[in-house]
């Protein structure tokens, strides 16, 4: 009796996910390329400016980061990967921290000057998290569990936590009143039509956070999965 295997399952050709599983190994450049070029606009072109006038200002100065976290997600990994992890490192240490002790001294300096500080802070906080992603990149992590995890920490980062801390753990307060709004905070007033107050701030956080939680949540590689059959390592 002749008994025959049943064939294994094929990527459509005529998928999009499938044709861009194809090109996995190059399709981090189709992001790196954006999230460098409007990283350059906003650290070294455009002043610093720590305040956003509109959501679309917001949205042009998101853009590095969420472009930066699809990158990372789609990067390959290889036997590299340690190597890499020490040069984030050292780049850390060479640059980004002696480069934020100096603007901090400039500051003090220049007290009516805070932007240069806050420009870089917010840059820096970018670089820890994506260092995060990619050593969970480089360690095994899934194409698709990468990107919603980097997505979920974009949700954390401008969900207002630090505005909050600030206002609750600052002791420079006048007579200590602390104010009734944050008027700092610009990234919310864009949205809210005006500075928040502190419920106001916290409702904010608390959708953020929320968000943040159901993205980890999602199954997003078991879709791809069962969009690009066959494979196991289809999100990799």
């Amino acid at each position: 009796m002749t008994t025959t295997s049943a064939p294994a399952p094929v990527t459509p050709r005529g998928s999009w996910v499938g044709a861009l599983y194809r090109q996995r190994r190059w399709l981090w450049l189709v992001a790196a390329v954006p999230a460098v070029v409007t990283a350059l606009l906003i650290m070294v072109v455009l002043p610093p400016d720590q305040t956003l006038d509109s959501i679309g200002e917001w949205a042009f100065k998101l853009c590095p980061f969420v472009f930066s976290v699809l990158t990372v997600s789609l990067f390959p990994r290889g036997r590299f990967g340690p190597a890499l992890i020490v040069f984030a490192v050292f780049v850390y240490m060479s640059y980004l921290d002696t480069e934020l002790v100096l603007r901090i001294q400039d500051f003090a300096r220049s007290p009516d000057d805070f932007q240069p500080v806050y420009q870089f802070e917010l840059f820096v906080t970018t670089f820890i998290v994506l260092f995060a992603l990619l050593a969970y990149r480089l360690g095994g992590g899934r194409t698709a569990n990468v990107l919603k995890t980097g997505v979920a920490a974009i949700l954390v980062v401008i969900s207002g936590v630090n505005d909050l801390t600030f206002w609750l753990l600052n002791d420079v307060w006048s007579a200590g009143a602390k104010p009734a709004e944050l008027k700092w905070a610009s990234h919310m007033i864009v949205f809210l039509g005006g500075p928040p107050s502190v419920p106001a701030a916290v409702v904010f956080m608390a959708v953020h956070l929320v968000l943040a939680a159901v993205v980890v949540a999602l199954p997003v590689g078991r879709w791809v999965s069962v969009r690009v059959p066959g494979s196991p390592t289809a999100a990799s």
